[in-house]
């Protein structure tokens, strides 16, 4: 009994762990780490209150996803026992390989590795430590079981993950356009052919759903200046790299030293590198630039001080690609004024893309379950105008410079 604890969430009030296997992958030290583990990157330097953590979100998933077997058992969907712990299991841990500050590490320090299959492979050596009892929850997590709706929940255009993590980041950092009623929306799921569908009269709340996810990509997520500092973050994890390669020793904790130290790609991403990722957290990039600020390479320095004590680059944010000739003007100047390579200059002066689709036509749509039993996708069955413009791409282009 004493491993159905119930937490206070400041979002949904009073969290239930549903049983005692959940709890004990909570207690788990690779699941505590989210802790540790900032759920929006560097979004915080725009968003003071933008503080909350991977751990947060995860826990809140596991909350919407009891509802959501709760709501599909009500409407005669079977789902049994094995199968309802399995998706708890899958949504607990679908982010439990994500690296400091979230997706930073992602395009710095490993190569190409994503926190996807960092996830995997967590969930993978937790299978072998309780006793395979996590193997369905892999297969629904890779998107492998039969039962397609499952999979859905945990991934896809309106899953469980989009359902907590837009309400939670709108409430953290107090952009009121992001704030949806996921549980309205779970409660107009429903299944068809094994596959999930929104009854009719949850038109609304879907369409809401998308907007809203339009408004917090731009408003926060691609937020220019969270935008910069999360680009600084990455060259300066970059730039540690480059001058550990050199021989150059750099003070920083012994598992952050392990990856300035080698090339790690998914194909020697071993035991041994799984639990050194392990250790690393936003609290070993945090202490590290804190020490590399006042480092001898002008480019360590200057950029971890830009980050630390958030006097970032200057950005614009463009519809047309930026032109080579506007690049090279400012490493130009640069290399000029403090006397650096070209190749150090490029660390400040920088240009490239933003994308954003509010919502995508051609994967795993949103079908809307009609009265008269017909399925439509979301952009057919809604009088909503915009949500056709949504569901277009659209890319913006940037250039960051010293101010």
């Amino acid at each position: 009994m004493n491993k159905l604890k119930i937490l206070n969430d400041p979002i949904y009030g009073f969290i239930t762990i549903p049983n005692s296997l959940i709890f004990d992958l909570i207690q788990h030290k690779y699941f505590q780490r989210l802790r540790r583990i900032t759920q929006m990157g560097m979004s915080y330097l725009v968003y003071p209150g933008a503080h909350h953590t991977r751990f947060h979100h995860a826990i809140g998933c596991v909350y919407l996803m009891q509802k959501a077997v709760n709501v599909l058992r009500y409407k005669g969907v079977t789902i049994s026992k094995e199968e309802e712990e399995a998706l708890y299991i899958a949504i607990l841990l679908h982010d439990i390989g994500h690296g400091p500050f979230s997706h930073a590490m992602e395009h710095s320090i490993v190569n190409g590795v994503s926190h996807e299959q960092i996830s995997l492979l967590f969930m993978e050596r937790l299978n072998k430590e309780f006793n395979g009892s996590l193997t369905l929850a892999i297969s629904i997590f890779k998107g492998k079981y039969e039962r397609s709706f499952m999979c859905q929940l945990i991934s896809s255009q309106l899953d469980i993950d989009r359902a907590d993590y837009l309400k939670r980041d709108s409430f953290y950092t107090g952009v009121a356009e992001g704030n949806v009623n996921s549980e309205r929306l779970i409660t107009m799921l429903n299944v068809v052919d094994d596959n999930l569908v929104v009854e009719e009269k949850g038109i609304y709340s879907v369409e809401k759903f998308i907007i809203a996810r339009r408004f917090m990509y731009w408003q926060v997520y691609l937020h220019k200046t969270g935008l910069v500092a999360e680009q600084l973050l990455m060259r300066v994890l970059s730039r540690a790299k480059e001058l550990t390669k050199k021989g150059v020793s750099l003070d920083a904790s012994n598992a952050l030293k392990y990856f300035l130290n080698n090339d790690i790609s998914i194909e020697n991403f071993t035991n041994t590198t799984l639990d050194i990722f392990y250790e690393l957290d936003d609290y070993d990039i945090i202490s590290a630039m804190k020490l590399w600020k006042n480092n001898n390479d002008f480019v360590l320095r200057n950029l971890c001080e830009m980050i630390i004590n958030r006097e970032l680059l200057k950005i614009k944010i463009k519809n047309k690609p930026v032109k080579t000739n506007n690049l090279e003007k400012h490493i130009d100047k640069l290399v000029s004024t403090h006397n650096i390579s070209k190749a150090e200059a490029k660390y400040f002066v920088f240009s490239g893309d933003i994308y954003n689709q509010a919502y995508q036509t051609k994967k795993q749509n949103i079908n809307i379950l009609h009265k008269s039993g017909k399925i439509q996708d979301i952009v057919k069955a809604t009088d909503h105008l915009n949500l056709k413009a949504l569901s277009k791409p659209v890319t913006k282009y940037y250039i960051c410079h010293p101010k």
